[in-house]
């Protein structure tokens, strides 16, 4: 729990810097350099330890896809917290985990209880309530943390394809090649030489919050189940929040706090709800009783 507490703190900050640089540069341009950092860390961290075993997938055609649909993730979602404040933004993306549970209904075939489905229209009544059609940030860009949502929640689905048949660290390998093969493309309509030696360091950084963030992400997962981590990840509204009014001096109205508070007992309902159906699950199997 400690380490997922860390990882969703790694990921504000990583956000921030993020929107940041945004101010500063093309979005194809930080995209690029973060992909790159990841890559050469990932590399120079993994290897030496683990060898090139960990990189062999049987699956390279699905690797790419997830990569693919993370890399146009990264891009919604930098493009959201550029024209959008940074709660906001990663609250609307928080739909994400509820969008999950439907797209396992639909191709993974798995049943869910009406409660979810209670979960997830409130959840869509919370995006509501931030946004609120008619309202000031009912923009164009308000649909960008949405379409990152679709993109993202996808990419976890194949992940879930993919867990236990793959190496944890192919996972986090192939999606950060392809990202850095697509973001090259963008370099001669991108490139701006950086202003100066910080948002340099910023760059580099970007790099090293994302490698870090995903292989303690993979530590946590290797030491509990999704199920029983996933309300912990919602603190990263509360960072966001934080860092938004201490950087950008941005702060959620009261509509918008109350949208955020229903989309996080939506999400922490529905994580609940997986944790003692996997329980139930297991029990079953185990023939334990009830109580046990």
């Amino acid at each position: 729990m400690l380490l997922i507490l860390f990882t969703v703190l790694l990921f504000s900050t990583q956000d921030t810097v993020t929107k940041y640089l945004a101010r500063h540069y093309p979005v194809g341009m930080i995209l690029w350099a973060r992909y790159l950092i990841h890559i050469v860390l990932f590399l120079a961290m993994v290897l030496p330890r683990r060898g090139l075993a960990v990189l062999r997938t049987e699956r390279l055609a699905v690797q790419i896809v997830r990569g693919t649909l993370l890399s146009c993730a990264a891009l919604f979602f930098t493009l959201a917290i550029k024209y959008m404040a940074l709660a906001e933004a990663t609250a609307i993306a928080f739909t994400s985990p509820l969008l999950v549970t439907v797209l396992s209904v639909l191709f993974l075939k798995e049943r869910m209880a009406k409660g979810l489905w209670v979960a997830i229209f409130c959840a869509f009544i919370g995006v509501l309530v931030i946004i609120r059609p008619g309202g000031s940030l009912f923009t164009w860009a308000a649909f960008l943390p949405l379409i990152n949502a679709l993109f993202f929640s996808t990419f976890q689905v194949l992940t879930r394809k993919l867990s236990g048949l793959e190496s944890p660290y192919s996972l986090v390998f192939y999606p950060g090649l392809v990202g850095l093969f697509m973001y090259s493309f963008t370099l001669p309509y991108s490139w701006v030489v950086p202003d100066n030696g910080w948002h340099l360091l910023l760059m580099a950084l970007l790099g090293i919050l994302a490698i870090l963030s995903q292989l303690i992400m993979v530590k946590a997962l290797e030491l509990a189940p999704a199920s029983r981590l996933a309300p912990f990840s919602y603190s990263q509204l509360v960072w966001t929040t934080l860092y938004g009014y201490l950087v950008f001096d941005n702060f959620p109205d009261h509509w918008s706090l109350i949208g955020i508070g229903i989309l996080i007992a939506s999400g922490i309902y529905c994580a609940n709800h997986q944790r003692l159906s996997e329980k139930e699950t297991r029990r079953i199997l185990l023939g334990t009783p009830p109580n046990e």
